[in-house]
């Protein structure tokens, strides 16, 4: 099966959403600019075809993820539920300074899947090894092709993260975590929708029944990007299943909770389709 892609990009005058600071939280970024941000959507996906596009084969794809971003720790949390650890690579940016060759690697990876490429870099991002392009810088394909072909699944053979009675449900809690429970949503959305959270817990052992399921990757990682425990309030369900889950191989023992409000350009805000956009140390040079 040929690759299915859907790209879009801008490489006029290079306008960077955000950067990698030194400090804990580097999805944190500049005000959102008032003019548009030049867009660098990859939408590939994993396929089967042996003729052409991307196919699943172990050691051939490497993983991007930036430092304390959020849709980066979920995806580095379903490599370790998922076993792939060992056959998919990762490589995490931190700052520039201190990882400059990971920031050549992905802009060399972008130059190659987008000709004459001078925008911002995102992550998380998705490369193949074997051409150095990227397939995908879509969190949620991402997320859902580590759960299917390049773990061994498909639909006769479903994974347990993604069981296809829940798929709805987990969609639907994902885009009441994006919206609601976050620093930046409103005070008032956030306290309903964490307590519609709790009160969930109360029947159940994980977000979504009886199993832990992708759905609990994505409230994990939510809760924990709110800020200290103290954040929940008098829940003590939500706290009672963060340090629960802390417990899980898969999941970080000690989080690091940011105290940081995500800024607009962060992973979850619309101008930012992927993830983090992060700068290179070449970008960074005077013109």
């Amino acid at each position: 099966m040929p690759e299915t892609a859907s790209r879009s990009s801008s490489t006029g005058s290079s306008i960077t959403c955000g950067s990698v600071p030194s400090g804990p939280s580097p999805c944190a970024t500049h005000p959102r600019p008032k003019i548009a941000v030049p867009s660098s959507r990859i939408h590939s996906r994993i396929g089967v075809g042996l003729a052409g596009g991307f196919y699943p084969a172990p050691h051939r794809y490497e993983l991007f993820l930036s430092a304390s971003c959020p849709r980066s720790l979920r995806i580095s949390i379903t490599l370790g539920l998922l076993g792939l650890r060992d056959s998919v690579a990762t490589t995490f940016l931190g700052h520039p300074s201190a990882t400059p060759e990971a920031y050549a690697s992905l802009r060399g990876a972008y130059e190659a899947t987008l000709h004459h490429y001078d925008g911002p870099l995102t992550a998380p991002a998705l490369c193949d090894r074997w051409s150095g392009r990227i397939v995908s810088n879509h969190t949620p394909d991402i997320l859902r092709d580590l759960a299917g072909l390049l773990s061994g699944h498909d639909e006769a053979r479903p994974s347990a993260l993604r069981p296809p009675e829940l798929a709805d449900g987990i969609e639907t809690l994902r885009e009441l975590l994006d919206r609601d429970v976050t620093p930046h949503a409103g005070s008032a959305e956030r306290s309903a929708a964490l307590d519609l959270l709790d009160r969930s817990l109360a029947r159940r052992p994980y977000a979504l029944g009886e199993e832990l399921t992708a759905g609990d990757v994505d409230l994990w990682v939510a809760l924990v990007h709110l800020g200290p425990v103290g954040a929940f309030g008098d829940r003590p369900r939500l706290k009672e299943y963060v340090h629960r889950l802390c417990g899980h191989p898969a999941f970080p023992e000690a989080p690091e909770m940011s105290e940081m409000p995500a800024a607009p350009g962060s992973p979850g805000s619309p101008d930012v389709p992927g993830g983090v956009a992060v700068v290179d140390p070449a970008a960074q040079a005077p013109t």
